[in-house]
């Protein structure tokens, strides 16, 4: 699948709550045995973020996108622009005055081995964040991704009374903001989840069962990416897997796993079976990976 250009005049079709970041890299031919130092022969800043990566995907695919995220003072203008140049709705994106942007700094070794920690700003408590107003129903589906739990459970509520599909998709996450009370009200109504493997174990763990096909009972989709070896889709009926495509060459993997959820967002949308959403979101993947 090819990307097609912006099209604005374009129903809204996808709405993503998640992350909208700085991402400082940092590049090191291996990292520091503790209590050691070592040199830093590259660094470089780039827009990234769960939600940013995905709503960029999804729009090189045709897909229309906006963001619902929170971003704080220092957010760079040519960020902002870079977003509204791909046609992105931008009226979920909330400017907190006197915070810190969320910022992500990633380490990267010669190797491909990556070290990522994180700075929420104000991502880390958005008790007090906005919702969408009516703008809201011109969307048929939205996508939860990494987000304060409390924040994102309001916006799930009120999206379904909207009368939008849901998707869930905490990624890494899962595994130090959501209890199981808080996923298992995630779930509820939910159309889809997404995870790797890590994520996918995790939640199953945290309904009580031991593999995904035990997440089924709770949500009729469960799509988890498998980084080399490709994707697999479990519904009630069986499972679907395709193998990974792989890139030319290798930029970087930060992202990939977004561009995946667009590419496969892009096909489903276009009415394409399973297996052919998970084509779509593996070659994504790919390209996202060579930087194309």
């Amino acid at each position: 699948m090819a990307p097609s250009p912006v099209l604005p005049e374009r129903p809204r079709e996808l709405l993503i709550s998640g992350h909208v970041n700085i991402d400082r890299y940092l590049g090191v031919r291996e990292f520091p045995t503790p209590d050691r130092t070592v040199p830093i022969v590259s660094h470089r800043e780039e827009l990234g973020g769960t939600a940013t990566n995905l709503a960029i995907a999804a729009s090189r695919y045709g897909v229309a996108c906006g963001l619902v995220a929170r971003i704080g003072a220092g957010f760079p203008a040519a960020f902002r622009a870079r977003l509204r140049s791909t046609g992105i709705d931008l009226r979920g994106l909330e400017e907190v005055p006197r915070a810190p942007t969320p910022t992500c700094f990633i380490v990267e070794d010669a190797e491909g081995g990556q070290r990522t920690f994180i700075d929420q700003g104000p991502m880390g408590d958005a008790r007090r964040a906005r919702l969408p107003g009516s703008w809201l129903r011109e969307y048929t589906w939205l996508h939860l991704t990494t987000g304060d739990p409390e924040f994102q459970l309001r916006l799930s509520d009120r999206a379904r009374r909207a009368g939008l599909k849901v998707s869930a998709d905490p990624a890494q996450e899962i595994h130090y903001r959501w209890d199981r009370a808080r996923f298992a009200a995630l779930l509820s109504g939910a159309e889809i989840l997404f995870g790797n493997r890590s994520e996918v174990d995790h939640a199953a763990q945290l309904v009580g069962g031991s593999d995904p096909r035990s997440l089924l009972e709770r949500v009729p989709l469960v799509v988890r990416t498998e980084g080399g070896r490709g994707a697999t889709a479990y519904v009630r009926g069986g499972q679907v897997h395709v193998p990974a495509v792989r890139p030319r060459r290798t930029v970087s993997a930060v992202g990939a796993g977004e561009a995946f959820r667009g590419g496969f967002y892009a096909a489903w949308f276009a009415g394409e079976p399973l297996r052919q959403a998970l084509v779509g979101g593996t070659r994504a993947a790919a390209r996202w990976m060579e930087r194309v």
